[in-house]
């Protein structure tokens, strides 16, 4: 017999997501919104789990932008800066956020991190959020687009389980799909559970590896 037990509100003893701590970032999220803004950037908070490929598709909108944008990459990890080196081999500037124990990034952390560009030299920004599928869909940070990368190597019922992170979407890019056969992965059914739960979101069809899908996502989130 199974029994399931739904965590009700008040009960979950969890201090960082307090909503006194969640209207402060709201907040400062506004506050970088507005600095955005003010200096025409665009810029774009990439979300996925660890594994996904936010850095590999992040290192491909590099190499496609670069030479007629001015871009920038923040990068947020736990402890290591291995996946802000990989984007400092394409020739573009790269802030280093490491979070220690907090499995996101904040509002207060990309201020910090902006005020460590020249604001007036970009034309876009894109923040690579720690490998996450809960915490950073909380956490607004200023974005003027939302992208959730996820890889039909986390199996079929990866949407269904994390609705939350893809509420806010924009876009969501379904990676890896050379994969999906032997990882026995309806790609449309992802797609299907996407719309489900946002019908605002632009789904796209991406494989890193083969470079399948990369304009596309681009022209999703307004880069045409």
């Amino acid at each position: 017999m199974r029994k399931v037990v739904t965590a009700k509100e008040g009960v979950i003893f969890d201090v960082e997501l307090e909503e006194s701590l969640l209207a402060e970032n709201r907040k400062i999220a506004l506050d970088n919104r507005e600095t955005l803004k003010k200096h025409n950037i665009t810029t774009v908070d990439v979300m996925g789990s660890i594994g996904s490929g936010k850095t590999s598709i992040i290192e491909l909108f590099v190499e496609k932008l670069k030479d007629g944008k001015r871009v920038a990459v923040i990068e947020g990890d736990l402890t290591t800066t291995i996946d802000s080196d990989r984007i400092a081999k394409h020739g573009v500037e790269v802030i280093q956020i490491n979070t220690g124990k907090e499995c996101h990034l904040d509002a207060n952390l990309v201020k910090g991190a902006l005020e460590e560009l020249n604001l007036n030299n970009l034309d876009i920004i894109f923040i690579e959020n720690v490998g996450n599928l809960i915490c950073p869909a909380e956490f607004p940070l200023g974005s003027e687009k939302r992208l959730v990368v996820i890889s039909v190597t986390e199996g079929p019922y990866m949407v269904v389980k994390h609705p939350f992170i893809f509420m806010e979407a924009d876009v969501v890019a379904i990676n890896k799909i050379e994969l999906a056969e032997p990882m026995d992965v309806n790609v449309s059914n992802l797609e299907k559970d996407v719309k489900k739960i946002n019908p605002k979101a632009k789904v796209v069809r991406v494989s890193c590896k083969k470079k399948v899908g990369i304009d596309k996502v681009l022209s999703a989130l307004g880069f045409a």
